[in-house]
């Protein structure tokens, strides 16, 4: 539906966005994730129509829309809603009902769809409460439906819930949701919340030094990053610079400081790689015998545990290697984990990821 081809902006002489280039497709939720900084929101207001690309072009179904005029109908099939929710200094109502006068609607048919997305957004009965004393997730809410309203095919968010509470989240996400698998919207977003995401997208796009280092299907991003700074951007605490020193039963035995790993790689012996393990595939065990089920067994001494929200990161180092693992609250306290006690952690072949070492942090 979108072609995005080969884009690069400049503002004075600061170059933000450098050959952004891919494909949305239309009816799904394409998400873009990165750092602060990288362009996301220089991108989206160039799809939005509000900035004009320096070089390269924009087509959607196959014609141009970077020099539309202002008055160009096409501009009605592109909607965007801004990381701080916008409200006017009027009514609900007439916030919802704006873009509809604009258009020429008739006052039944105004009145008719805003109370529809009144309803829809869980604000009706709000239509004469003045937009500016509610709530932040209300105010969100207004927006989306101010936008909605007009029917627009193609949706772009810019961080909508950057600024909210979790429960106004889940509703803005359901409404995402509602809009694009009931209503066929095209929605594209940034955030920076990995799990929201992981959550809505149908694909995602990681924006890093102002262009796509990786993009697919949250399966593929999130389980096979292409280079470190991805692996590192995603959560993937474990990356380790290794050697595949032999074969041995279809598997790769990759050498980490003195300790062998085995992975599925198609790397010949002597390659040298970088491996990431994420550090819910590593299970931790205190006991003994529990782990033969696993290719992958090290012995080790747990050297730190970190609180990291609802669970911990255990550190256990063997040797020179460290490995960080994810486990509950209640395992802690049942398994009493704490710095100097053994323990031994084991993960299998294929939740090894291999990257190529000579890539460095940038995808080839």
């Amino acid at each position: 539906m979108i072609d995005i081809a080969d884009i690069t902006k400049t503002f004075d002489k600061n170059t933000v966005l450098t050959g952004v280039s891919e494909t949305i497709r239309k009816g799904e939720i394409f998400a873009i994730i990165g750092p602060s900084g990288q362009g996301k929101t220089t991108l989206l207001r160039i799809l939005g129509l509000l900035e004009k690309p320096t070089t390269g072009d924009v087509l959607l179904e196959g014609k141009s829309i970077v020099k539309l005029s202002d008055n160009d109908p096409v501009r009605r099939r592109i909607g965007m809603v801004f990381q701080n929710p916008v409200a006017f200094k009027d009514s609900v109502y007439h916030n919802i009902a704006l873009g509809l006068h604009y258009r020429g609607f008739g006052k039944e048919e105004i009145r008719e769809r805003v109370l529809q997305k009144l309803d829809e957004i869980g604000l009706s009965g709000y239509e004469e409460r003045k937009a500016t004393t509610l709530s932040g997730g209300e105010k969100q809410r207004v927006s989306l439906a101010r936008i909605m309203v007009t029917g627009p095919d193609i949706l772009i968010l810019d961080e909508p819930t950057a600024n909210l509470d979790p429960v106004s989240t889940e509703v803005i996400e359901d409404l995402i949701r509602h809009y694009n698998k009931k209503l066929g919207t095209t929605v594209i977003l940034s955030t920076h919340d990995l799990i929201q995401g992981q959550r809505l997208a149908d694909r995602v796009a990681v924006m890093m030094n102002g262009h796509f280092i990786q993009s697919g299907t949250i399966f593929d991003v999130f389980t096979r990053p292409c280079s470190v700074d991805v692996a590192k951007f995603i959560g993937i605490g474990n990356i380790l610079v290794g050697k595949v020193i032999r074969k041995e039963d279809g598997l790769s035995v990759i050498l980490v400081h003195d300790v062998e790993i085995h992975a599925i790689s198609n790397a010949p012996a002597g390659t040298n790689v970088r491996i990431a393990i994420r550090p819910e595939e590593i299970t931790l065990h205190t006991g003994p015998d529990r782990w033969s089920s696993a290719r992958n067994v090290i012995f080790g001494t747990i050297e730190a545990v970190k609180p990291f929200g609802i669970i911990s990161h255990v550190n256990v180092k063997s040797g020179e290697l460290t490995l960080s693992v994810q486990v509950t609250w209640q395992s802690i306290r049942e398994l009493d984990l704490k710095p100097g006690v053994e323990a031994v952690l084991s993960f299998k072949a294929p939740s090894v990821h291999i990257m190529p070492e000579e890539n460095g942090n940038e995808c080839i």
